[in-house]
């Protein structure tokens, strides 16, 4: 089978909410860092042969496949294609899923991915409420086939959190000392300079806005999202935050036909789903299918990118795998750096690639939950 390869990754900050990039258009979001690949990359830009986005929450400004009209936004070719993924929390990861496929295929030779999500302007679960008008409560509740299979239990992400927490018995104050590591971790790579690389300015934001200076006394006095989730704060909880990441997404052909550089190698896909009231879980079952599938031990995996959607995710990840926390998530996670959901899957494999290359590591694997009890897995080998 043909490879698939990593040429470049890049990604804007992560601005906070209501902060330094909440007034950009959506589609001007996703343009930004489009355009900056095509720039950076010797690959003229009507050879692209598909953009393909992940954007959750498709309504407003981010509703028309906005992987196509970033790209037009952009002032690139208009004979290039787009289209747009929801996979939730993964739809970036599954979109570079895709554009692997189609490379691993033989069907497509050239490809941008990513992500994008301006979770100022369109709140999370926008789409899910919007329904509300036409007579749907939630997507589920009116589904007589849902209802039989899974009754009235809550498809609710505090709900998983807290069950998680709970499960594998993990405490508040576990979860808030795990959060600000997670702060620690990013202002650090911030002070050190470590995202510098793979960071596109963007409206006068240089840095990423969402890590904070805080501490546990402070953690300890937040309310519970819910007095039903009496573990689960703002602090053990991702940011949300306005983004979008991109990759260049190559055949060997490409590299041989553009002289291109490649940066790492995509070795393993794979999805896997679990028990969607459960579904922050997912990525447990998903790591152990996924390697099996490789043929790989952990032990052969330098480093670890997981989605920190919930710290608890993380928390039980570790329990189950035995994995070293030193190695997963080293600049910090999504309660640090924020979840523009949408765009977190490019944001993280952004983030593993350039990590990797830092310290010299073969092998990166990354993993997310996802809405419906779903979780992607990619392992990539750098390269070089």
């Amino acid at each position: 089978m043909a490879e698939a390869y990593i040429v470049d990754a890049l990604r804007t900050p992560t601005g906070r909410r209501k902060g330094g990039l909440s007034h950009v258009h959506a589609i001007d979001l996703g343009a930004h860092v489009l355009k900056a690949l095509v720039e950076r990359n010797d690959v003229p830009a009507d050879a692209y042969d598909d953009v393909i986005f992940g954007c959750v929450d498709t309504i407003g400004s981010q509703a028309g496949d906005i992987a196509r009209t970033s790209w037009l936004a952009a002032g690139l070719p208009l004979n290039v294609a787009g289209t747009t993924v929801d996979r939730q929390c993964g739809s970036s990861q599954q979109a570079l899923h895709f554009a692997a496929q189609a490379v691993m295929s033989g069907t497509q030779d050239v490809i941008a991915v990513g992500g994008v999500q301006t979770m100022t302007q369109i709140p999370i679960s926008a789409a899910m409420l919007a329904g509300q008008s036409y007579g749907f409560t939630t997507p589920f509740a009116e589904s007589k086939g849902w209802q039989a299979r899974f009754g009235d239990a809550p498809v609710n992400q505090f709900y998983a959190a807290q069950r998680i927490a709970d499960h594998w018995g993990i405490s508040r104050a576990d979860m808030e000392t795990f959060a600000l590591e997670s702060h620690r971790r990013a202002l650090h790579a911030i002070e050190a300079g470590y995202f510098d690389r793979e960071i596109v300015p963007l409206e006068g934001v240089t840095r990423d806005e969402t890590p904070r200076q805080t501490t546990l006394e402070k953690m300890a006095e937040l309310e519970p999202v819910d007095p039903t989730y009496p573990s689960i704060t703002a602090a053990v909880s991702s940011q949300t935050c306005d983004a979008s990441a991109a990759l260049l997404v190559v055949s060997e052909d490409a590299l041989k036909r553009y002289n291109l550089t490649p940066r790492a190698r995509i070795h393993h896909i794979s999805v896997c789903g679990d028990d969607p009231i459960w579904h922050l879980r997912a990525p447990i079952p998903a790591t152990e299918a996924a390697l099996k599938k490789a043929g790989m031990t952990l032990d052969q995996i330098d480093l670890v990118e997981i989605n920190e959607a919930f710290a608890s995710v993380v928390m039980s990840w570790l329990q189950e795998t035995g994995y070293s926390h030193d190695k997963t998530n080293v600049n910090g996670g999504a309660i640090a750096l924020g979840h523009p959901l949408g765009a977190s899957g490019a944001r993280l494999m952004t983030g593993l690639l350039h990590e990797l290359e830092r310290r010299g590591g073969r092998y990166g694997l990354q993993t997310m939950c996802e809405g419906g009890g779903q979780a992607n897995v990619t392992i990539i080998e750098r390269l070089g």
